[in-house]
């Protein structure tokens, strides 16, 4: 069973993103902030990160290039209410990118095309 570690300091979205998440068979675990995520990802052995860009303190960016610095071929989906960082270069150090919206269908996709 593939691993995933859905990170969003929001504990609503956290929780609807697990749900939807465990529905496609996935094993997934959160983390709250990127402190969290960045210990229980180079603790555990996940074969993708969802990740929130805005959280307070380490932003998901930041925790997207520590991931790359030490582990080049992880898989990370960087995920937003914000448009705008399509844009960032740094936010190419994830390999897709997902606007936050209720339906979460793209995002299935995406996690399905990268995992499989």
């Amino acid at each position: 069973m593939k691993r995933i570690l859905v990170v969003d300091d929001e504990p609503n979205i956290r929780e609807l993103l697990k749900e939807e998440l465990q529905e496609e068979g996935y094993e997934i675990d959160t983390a709250e902030n990127g402190q969290e995520a960045l210990k229980k990802f180079f603790s555990g052995n996940y074969d993708l990160v969802v990740l929130d860009i805005e959280m307070p303190g380490i932003s998901g960016l930041e925790v997207a290039g520590e991931i790359r610095k030490k582990k080049k071929d992880a898989k990370i989906i960087l995920l937003t209410a914000y448009s705008h960082y399509r844009a960032d270069l740094s936010s190419w150090a994830a390999d897709e990118y997902v606007v936050k919206s209720f339906n979460f269908d793209e995002l299935k996709e995406k996690v399905k095309k990268l995992l499989s």
